[in-house]
């Protein structure tokens, strides 16, 4: 089953005033998924752009427009689209982790060189950057859309899930990765870190140059597997209108939605405030607030344990999800806003000096 067929089946099953509304929650799930994951794959474009941008921008010695870096990338993600099914993405995905320890194993080694005393960093942040911040992390953390059709792909799907199965295993390491890179990167970098950590590796290091490229093409692998969630969904609603010629319509399907993925990332190339946005009014309605409403019909009539604890566990995470879609979205959207109308207030002229780049600032 997929997440909209338990949503659905949960109304349907569930105390008579919750039946009525099994199609709702269904369509409900169905659009959420479909919009986070259209916006994820647009702020892939935007890391991917990002990473590639400072390795080419060093060596032809000026600084060629993001938005460059995101368009060139319509034809390579068009092809990467057309791989036909979740199936023969595996390679694929593979590829991508390969990748993407490399980097992350070389960034560790960039980060926990020269650390500078730790009195040099604030132990705490202000409270008013906690929404961005949690929105920041159901972004990363988040991966409804994709762990149902994992299961129903498995060739045994009953190891999925458990307390040692393949879900918490695979989550328990990429959440200790997450806090480590997040820990040491802060520790680094201070203030000055990035959206992302590899933006924060020297420019003229043939290593770290080695990183960016090595992230941003797993980045870009990992793009066929969140657009698969989109397109099945969108195709699924418009499949019965072109039978005779569904391939094709398939495959047109699959163009229009990478163009217009594409020009999204285009018209905002930004990744803090992006990702906190999806993460925020996307990721927390589907991930916290969606999950939670289902085991409160399943167990309606069931009860909820002794002291009623499920539901006072489930009402703890609807707040938390109600706080990071408010303030996290609007932090978001602050800053999305804030990014695009203001005016750069100096030139920034790149310079080539043997094999270092030299960023210097004068007045306009």
């Amino acid at each position: 089953m997929s997440f909209a067929d338990v949503a659905e089946e949960a109304c349907k099953r569930g105390p008579k005033w919750s039946r009525k509304y099994g199609p709702w929650a269904r369509q409900l799930v169905l659009i959420g998924l479909f919009v986070t994951y259209f916006a994820t794959c647009s702020c892939y474009t935007v890391i991917i752009g990002k990473n590639f941008s400072q390795v080419i921008d060093y060596y032809v010695g000026y600084q060629i427009n993001l938005r460059i870096y995101i368009a060139s990338l319509l034809i390579p993600t068009i092809i990467l689209a057309y791989v036909p099914n979740l199936k023969s993405l595996a390679p694929v995905s593979m590829l991508a982790n390969v990748f993407m320890g490399l980097g992350l194993g070389i960034t560790i080694y960039y980060l926990v060189i020269d650390l500078p005393p730790i009195s040099e960093r604030n132990l705490a942040a202000p409270i008013s950057t906690l929404p961005i911040c949690v929105s920041i992390t159901i972004f990363a953390i988040e991966a409804i859309g994709v762990v149902m059709p994992l299961e129903n792909n498995m060739k045994t799907p009953q190891n999925f899930t458990g307390l040692c199965g393949v879900l918490n295993q695979g989550m328990a390491g990429v959440t200790l990765i997450y806090i480590l890179v997040g820990f040491l990167g802060y520790f680094k970098h201070g203030s000055a870190v990035e959206g992302s950590i590899t933006l924060n590796l020297p420019h003229e290091d043939y290593l770290a140059q080695a990183v960016k490229i090595l992230i941003g093409l797993a980045v870009f692998f990992t793009f066929g597997l969140q657009f698969y969630v989109c397109l099945e969904i969108a195709w699924n609603g418009i499949k019965h209108r072109y039978v005779k010629n569904a391939t094709f319509a398939n495959y047109v399907l699959r163009t229009v939605m990478v163009i217009i993925c594409v020009m999204l990332a285009v018209a905002l190339p930004m990744i803090t405030p992006f990702v906190g946005l999806i993460g925020a009014f996307c990721f927390s309605i589907l991930g916290l607030i969606v999950p939670v409403l289902i085991e409160i019909i399943t167990f309606w009539d069931k009860g909820f344990g002794k002291y009623n604890w499920k539901m006072v566990k489930n009402a703890l995470v609807i707040i938390a999800g109600i706080i990071a879609l408010i303030f996290g979205s609007k932090m978001a959207i602050d800053e999305i806003i804030q990014e695009m109308s203001s005016k750069p207030q100096n030139a920034t002229l790149l310079v080539i000096n043997g094999s270092r780049m030299l960023e210097t600032t004068t007045d306009t």
